[in-house]
């Protein structure tokens, strides 16, 4: 994998300024994260060339410079991959001819095959039929295996489950964490849903008003209580662990880290392998002894680190569990009640815990 740089300049007549300077890490997954209008496709749209910043930008990725004083490379020579909101699947082909129009013009012979792609999609019965005859979520998928077969160097997503339901942009985010591990390839993802964020990336870039906000691992920024992350209704934080003993009777297996535990269903990693978690904000609640007698399996010692200062209904508590940070979004009667202070020690129940994959990114 290759590091990104980017120098983006680029203003429009309707007041929106984008202005960058920035190195993006070599990762598998780099979310670009903002709310609309943010410069997320801007971006986006300028790696892949589609769009032309001010004299004096530069993009270079890896050996490879895209756009500089004197360089500025075609789309077509980038070797991008580029997915976008709407499949734009050439209707008058059908799902396999659309698939080997990517496999005649590939950027290079070593990319993914055709039955590799189909089975990480899970495309095959899809191959005979018309984009007409497919759900937005079957026509994304066809559009991802398209993207891929094109073997490029990096694959751009422009928020490509928007207007998807729910059950299948969970399949699909699934299917992308498959591709992930399977190819390694780059992955440069724009969106505005931090479920989304927080399944596929290992690296964010947080955009306001065109500018960065913030750029971190995604295990870092989303329990930051100084950006917009925190403060969505999905807000989570996002744990490492380690796969410990099975409880067969119960159907429980045992994550471990730090000397603290979690149990969890529906883990089917071997003992030892290390997984990331997902606990929302909103299934945290906090005790200022340790509980008795609670239905409640998940209660781990953390000390407050940070407390949200507003007077909103609810507010936002940083906690610190064994080196790592957690979430609670709690109302702020309980916060005066409990008289939470930073630096205090307090436990903290969890009532949902939601596996993100099999290894940490």
């Amino acid at each position: 994998m290759s590091e990104l740089h980017l120098k983006l300049q680029l203003q429009r007549s309707n007041g929106f300024n984008l202005d960058l300077d920035t190195v993006i890490p070599p990762r598998t997954c780099t979310a670009v994260y903002g709310a609309s209008g943010s410069g997320k496709t801007t971006l986006l749209n300028c790696v892949a060339g589609l769009q032309h910043p001010a004299a004096g930008s530069t993009i270079r990725f890896g050996a490879n410079t895209w756009l500089d004083h004197n360089t500025e490379v075609a789309t077509h020579q980038r070797q991008v991959g580029y997915v976008f909101q709407d499949a734009r699947l050439f209707p008058w082909l059908s799902v396999s001819d659309n698939l080997d129009y990517a496999l005649r013009r590939r950027h290079r012979s070593d990319g993914p095959s055709r039955e590799q792609v189909c089975d990480w999609l899970q495309l095959q019965e899809l191959l005979p039929q018309e984009p007409a005859q497919l759900s937005r979520g079957q026509q994304q998928r066809v559009a991802i295996a398209r993207a891929l077969l094109s073997a490029p160097q990096i694959l751009l997503l422009d928020e490509p489950l928007a207007n998807i339901d729910q059950v299948n942009r969970r399949q699909i985010l699934g299917h992308l964490q498959t591709v992930q591990r399977e190819t390694g390839l780059p992955m440069l993802f724009v969106s505005h849903d931090i479920e989304e964020v927080t399944r596929l990336a290992d690296w964010l870039v947080v955009l306001e008003g065109g500018r960065i906000r913030a750029q971190g691992p995604t295990l870092d920024l989303c329990s930051q209580l100084d950006l917009a992350l925190a403060h969505e209704e999905q807000a989570a934080a996002i744990l490492e662990a380690e796969v410990g003993e099975r409880d067969a009777e119960f159907g429980l297996t045992r994550l471990s880290f730090a000397g603290q535990s979690l149990w969890v269903t529906g883990v089917s990693a071997a003992t030892g392998a290390r997984m990331r978690l997902r606990i929302p904000a909103r299934d945290v609640s906090l005790c200022l002894q340790p509980p008795q007698q609670t239905s409640i399996l998940n209660v781990l010692q953390a000390r407050v680190t940070a407390i949200e200062d507003s007077q909103s209904d609810r507010l936002l508590v940083q906690l610190e569990a064994a080196g790592q940070l957690l979430l609670a979004r709690l109302t702020r009667k309980s916060v005066v009640n409990l008289n939470l202070q930073t630096g205090q020690l307090v436990y903290a129940q969890i009532k949902s815990v939601a596996l993100l994959s099999d290894e940490p990114h």
